[in-house]
């Protein structure tokens, strides 16, 4: 062998399968640790963890906690905390609940139920919690108070703001316009959520295709086809598998009767109908997408990844970062009138306890799925799978029989490691000492 050829050989280092596909080390570790919850609970739960009606309800539960985690990944990206997230969900769905029972209908004078009474609660209240973020961002911004502080006293006040607000009373919820947020009142059956996921997987394939022709024309480095291929091969199956399983959960007989007895009609014998991808899993994948969009591609999101790797330089650069620190609460509000939505349909009612320790949760997912709490670090993807696997574990431990205590001793302790592991990590590429 010549020379040159032994060069060429020693200049070009293997690499591994990992790191030709570009995976993420710690998304890797998360879906290895998420498929490990999944395996040990399907053996103890003799296959009831995975059937499609228990991934159904996992799925759903997730949604709002997920959802804001999805700010919250860009409030601690920022070197911030939002400790009130869980109150802010309550108070908005203490207004919404009582806009659409009472107050609405007073000044109206229409009817409870009416859609525009309805699409004006939303209004209403993702208005509302987009102006308590506001006012959070404002005190954290343009006062320098620590946002410990002013999102720990925004816990106590909009908690119990939202028990005078309802008088301290659960309201009840039957619009069924609104349930369709919850989960099984809203889904999309069988057909439609195929052709969705076939959509979605195929808008997938051609965003990879031109993002690595985009890749090109610029003169970058691109992975090899084959490594292409593998990628788009296990986005595709994750999308239609994920389709494919919740559309195997049928929807009860009774209600298929009910449903076709509200419509003024007879059920035929021996139909039967699946429940499909939720409503609110969609909003979830909407919002999800949404926010990786603005933390890649906007300028928002350039200004808060820089803020949060060295506040100093982006202030020393020009951006504003008392308004840019408004903005990001004020998101996070909006969020969380959004989980309020979601999360009063799903139980079908507002109670004063709605939201209780979700602040808790929000944090976790997001710590868990790889925000680092330095700043700076973080991403979206990573907070949903991190509410995911939370919620994953504390329904597959409530399923075998495990204590509610035990449950929060072990979310505890995950959080825990995650941050340890996430301290470890950052060591290791030298980002902190």
């Amino acid at each position: 062998m010549s020379d040159a050829g032994l060069s060429a050989r020693v200049a070009t280092p293997r690499r591994s399968i990992f790191e030709t596909l570009e995976l993420d080390v710690r998304l890797l570790g998360m879906l290895m640790a998420f498929a490990a919850v999944a395996v040990v609970f399907t053996i103890w739960t003799g296959g009831t963890f995975v059937s499609p009606r228990n991934v159904f309800n996992i799925a759903v539960q997730t949604v709002p906690v997920a959802i804001m985690a999805c700010g919250m990944v860009f409030v601690i990206v920022a070197r911030n905390i939002d400790l009130s997230v869980g109150s802010m969900l309550a108070m908005c769905s203490a207004i919404m609940a009582m806009s659409q029972t009472h107050w609405l209908p007073s000044v109206f004078g229409t009817e409870y139920g009416n859609p525009a009474i309805l699409l004006a609660t939303v209004l209403i209240g993702l208005a509302a919690g987009t102006a308590m973020g506001s006012i959070t961002g404002w005190l954290v911004g343009y006062q320098r108070i620590p946002s410990f502080i002013v999102t720990l006293g925004g816990l106590f006040v909009w908690r119990n703001v939202n028990w005078f607000t309802t008088n301290g009373q659960s309201v009840s919820l039957t619009d069924p316009n609104l349930l369709m947020f919850g989960g099984t009142e809203g889904v999309l059956g069988a057909p439609a959520s195929w052709s969705l996921g076939i959509a979605a997987s195929t808008l997938a394939v051609w965003a990879i295709v031109a993002s690595r022709r985009n890749k090109q024309s610029h003169g970058f480095t691109v992975k090899p086809v084959w490594a292409e291929t593998v990628m788009a091969g296990l986005i595709v199956g994750v999308i239609l598998l994920f389709v494919g399983w919740l559309s195997r959960y049928p929807i009860p007989e009774a209600k298929l009767k009910r449903l076709f007895a509200a419509s003024g009609q007879t059920m035929p014998e021996g139909y039967t109908a699946m429940h499909g991808l939720p409503i609110s899993v969609l909003i979830l994948i909407l919002v999800a997408v949404a926010m990786t969009l603005i933390a890649r591609k906007s300028r928002l999101g350039r200004y808060i990844f820089a803020a949060g790797g060295n506040p100093d330089a982006a202030e020393l650069s020009g951006i504003n970062t008392r308004l840019l620190t408004v903005k990001i609460f004020a998101l996070m509000g909006f969020l969380c009138g959004l989980a309020a939505l979601i999360a009063q349909a799903r139980l079908q009612s507002h109670g004063n306890d709605i939201g209780m320790l979700e602040e808790l949760r929000v944090i976790a997912a997001a710590v868990i799925g790889g925000t680092a709490l330095a700043g700076g670090i973080g991403t979206i993807y990573g907070a949903v799978l991190g509410a995911l696997i939370m919620q994953s574990l504390q329904s597959g431990m409530a399923m075998v029989g495990v204590d509610t205590p035990f449950q929060n001793i072990v979310v505890g302790l995950v959080l825990i490691i995650a941050v340890w592991v996430d301290i470890l990590y950052r060591k290791r590429l030298g980002l902190s000492k």
